[in-house]
């Protein structure tokens, strides 16, 4: 028997899995950290957590799974997508933090793109527009406000490919992530856009000049981090790509006109095509799959678990103490009460607008906003509200996409534990949800990429592997209620976004 590896380089944790060819999961580890968010609205984090996470997880999983190294054929890394990218000196070290998608500070280098640029050419060239969230206007913001970092700085590498350069000391980007950077790669031609690049005054140097298809082989384990690992020198190290795109990769999903919702700390919810597609302020790059040929069109909301685990964190110190007593977790704990609360949660509505909002809201200044409470209200109505704003969230990217998404969807991440939320899901949107059996999608994603990289699989091979459970259908009164709160839903941030504006400026 042969074994694979999969380490996803998350927002909030690195997680590593060991699975045989045949599909069946051996081992896993998950190592924990957190965003640094210095002021409102950045979000960074230091590439060192990243590189920690990911040798400890995999380490740890090797040890686990006490297989010998010599059947360990091949690992693929994915990663969060990276914002502006890691600043690294000629040395290739850390120049600053790295500000990554959650970051929204570079407000100013938006307008500038647009006055200077122009958004139809940009959409023409990039097909993607400009906001904070893409990667280059944050470079743009690092250009302008800290010229000393900019004048050090001599490469931008994404997170897991500054782990796999750590690991292998090969230099590379994936296709997912040069395009997730957005304005200055080139859609059609699927590399660098110089021109736009020569406009922005950003050096076509300071990006890696190779670029690789996700399924291809790196680079080999240096010793010395093999040695770390309990893994064989030289193993090969697939490049992988954006997490969210490894989920759909997890959930079976290799061909186009198949719709998909990543939802871990954001939501990334998809549609993959071999044509554009005409949404609404999609977010567009090449699929982790035959890159040159797909594309990954999706929305989706900036703050989906994380704004559940603000909730878990912020409020629910009670059940906490339960949990450390050796009660149900937390979730479990607020999930039974959520159950006994009616859909709509009796009058609430909540915007999950916690960092402002991408795709397709594009507002820096939306806010996070509770409506409709009063003194009836308990936590498990709260709690219930923060479910179904999420499932709003992803309802408002289905409509944005506009086109014809199947007769399902697939939902992958941690909201997939919660029989409730599944539900929910599947009520508000009007479509069967289909989720996998084990969480570990972008995960098993990495090992189908990086067996089919090293040879060891095939496309075939992976669709054989039984990843997808039974389809959670929506109920027609569900679907009816939840329909009109998704009328207040919209019409709620359409009446508040003035003020949202205001209290931006008043901060």
């Amino acid at each position: 028997m042969k074994y694979l590896l999969g380490t996803d380089i998350g927002t909030s944790g690195t997680k590593t899995v060991l699975m045989n060819t045949d599909g069946e999961l051996i081992a896993q580890d998950l190592q924990e950290y957190d965003v640094l968010t210095p002021r409102p609205l950045w979000a960074e984090q230091w590439p060192d957590v990243w590189y920690r996470g990911a040798i400890d997880s995999i380490r740890n999983t090797v040890a686990k799974a006490g297989v010998p190294a010599a059947d360990i054929k091949g690992i693929a890394i994915s990663g969060l997508y990276g914002g502006s990218g890691i600043p690294l000196d000629e040395n290739m070290e850390p120049v600053r933090p790295c500000m990554i998608w959650m970051d929204r500070r570079a407000d100013e280098e938006t307008r500038w793109v647009l006055d200077t640029i122009g958004e139809e050419r940009l959409l023409r060239i990039t097909q993607n527009g400009a906001d904070p969230y893409y990667g280059y206007t944050k470079i743009l913001w690092m250009k302008n406000h800290e010229p000393e970092n900019w004048a050090r700085t001599r490469l931008f590498l994404p997170p897991n490919d500054y782990v796999i350069y750590k690991m292998t000391g090969e230099v590379a980007i994936d296709y997912s992530s040069a395009g997730n950077i957005g304005g200055i790669f080139d859609m059609t031609t699927r590399t660098w856009s110089k021109e736009l690049m020569d406009d922005m005054g950003i050096p076509t140097s300071m990006m890696p000049q190779r670029i690789v298809e996700s399924t291809d082989i790196v680079g080999g384990l240096k010793p010395d981090i093999a040695a770390e690992l309990g893994l064989e020198p030289g193993m090969p190290v697939i490049a992988s790509g954006i997490d969210c795109g490894a989920a759909n990769i997890g959930l079976g999903v290799f061909e186009p006109g198949v719709y998909a919702a990543a939802i871990g700390t954001s939501m990334c919810a998809a549609l993959i095509s071999d044509k554009p597609v005409k949404g609404r302020g999609l977010i567009v790059w090449p699929y982790l799959y035959d890159a040159k040929r797909l594309s990954y069109n999706f929305a989706g909301g900036n703050t989906a678990g994380a704004i559940v685990k603000w909730f878990r964190d912020t409020l629910c110190q009670w059940e906490k103490e339960e949990q450390r007593r050796g009660g149900p977790s937390v979730y479990d704990q607020l999930n039974e009460a959520a159950e006994q609360v009616p859909a709509g949660s009796e009058g609430l509505v909540v915007l999950p607008y916690f960092m402002g909002e991408r795709s397709p809201v594009w507002d820096s200044d939306a806010k996070g906003t509770i409506v409709g409470l009063s003194l009836t209200h308990t936590k498990a109505h709260l709690y219930r509200a923060f479910l179904e704003a999420v499932a709003y969230s992803l309802r408002d990217a289905m409509e944005a996409t506009a086109s014809d998404l199947g007769d399902h969807i697939l939902l992958a991440g941690g909201v997939t534990k919660s029989k409730l939320w599944r539900q929910i899901f599947a009520d508000v949107t009007g479509y069967p949800v289909v989720c996998p059996k084990e969480d570990v999608e972008a995960n098993m994603g990495d090992v189908m990429l990086a067996g089919i990289g090293t040879g060891l699989l095939t496309y075939e091979q992976t669709k054989r592997w039984q990843v997808l459970d039974k389809p959670v259908k929506p109920t027609v009164d569900g679907h009816k209620r939840y329909s009109r709160y998704f009328a207040v839903y919209k019409s709620v941030y359409e009446h508040l976004k003035g003020d949202m504006k205001e209290l931006s400026e008043l901060r």
